[in-house]
């Protein structure tokens, strides 16, 4: 008789412990990069759930801990997609540790991934402050960390009908970092060194 196991998924369609394989299987099939693992025991698998992948891995030696000891792991992760320049875009933000999604944004008919990169770090700051969290933002854009610097989105995508929204969007956040100011660190995702962001939507 077959022993039983536990499946984490810590990214899939329904992160979560599960008690069986075909269970698991319905959450990480066809999701781009799911993250999952089987374990032993409940207790195992409800410290690794906890842990986060990349606390998991860490533990694992699978990703070199001193990479990982760079990382505030005390953060929120941006990032943005694009099908095409432009085309249809979309932005997320995520807890940087456990991926788990605290916001989305689209599809936009017609966007780019500069705006959507920007509009993803404004986002997110507009919701720390709003929490009053002491936390920091990752982003692996450094147009879009100037833009937000500048207060500016200088995309050079033209106003028109099929992104009229957008660009409601961008004045909205253009006025948001005129009109509030912040101390949340804003820092640079170190792609090569740390791998994809946790917020990666998984499509290159």
């Amino acid at each position: 008789m077959a022993k039983q196991k536990y499946y984490v998924v810590w990214e899939g369609f329904e992160p979560g412990i599960y008690n069986s394989w075909q269970e698991c299987k319905k959450y990480i099939t066809n999701y781009p990069q799911a993250k999952y693992k089987s374990f032993k025991s409940l207790v195992e698998a409800k410290e690794a759930f906890n842990m986060g992948y990349f606390g998991f891995k860490k533990e694992e030696g699978q990703i070199n801990p001193t990479y990982l000891n760079e990382i505030d792991f005390n953060s929120i992760a941006v990032d943005a997609a694009c099908s095409g320049n432009p085309g249809k875009m979309e932005y997320q933000g995520v807890v940087t540790k456990t991926k788990q999604v605290l916001f989305k944004k689209g599809p936009f008919q017609q966007g780019t991934n500069n705006i959507g990169e920007f509009l993803a770090l404004v986002h997110a700051l507009a919701l720390v402050k709003q929490k009053k969290y002491n936390i920091s933002i990752y982003s692996d854009s450094k147009i879009a960390i100037s833009w937000v610097k500048q207060k500016k989105c200088k995309t050079k995508l033209k106003q028109n009908a099929k992104n009229e929204k957008l660009f409601e969007l961008i004045q909205r956040a253009e006025n948001w970092l005129k009109l509030n100011s912040f101390s949340t660190p804003i820092l640079k995702w170190e792609t090569k060194k740390w791998g994809e962001i946790p917020a990666d939507f998984g499509r290159k």
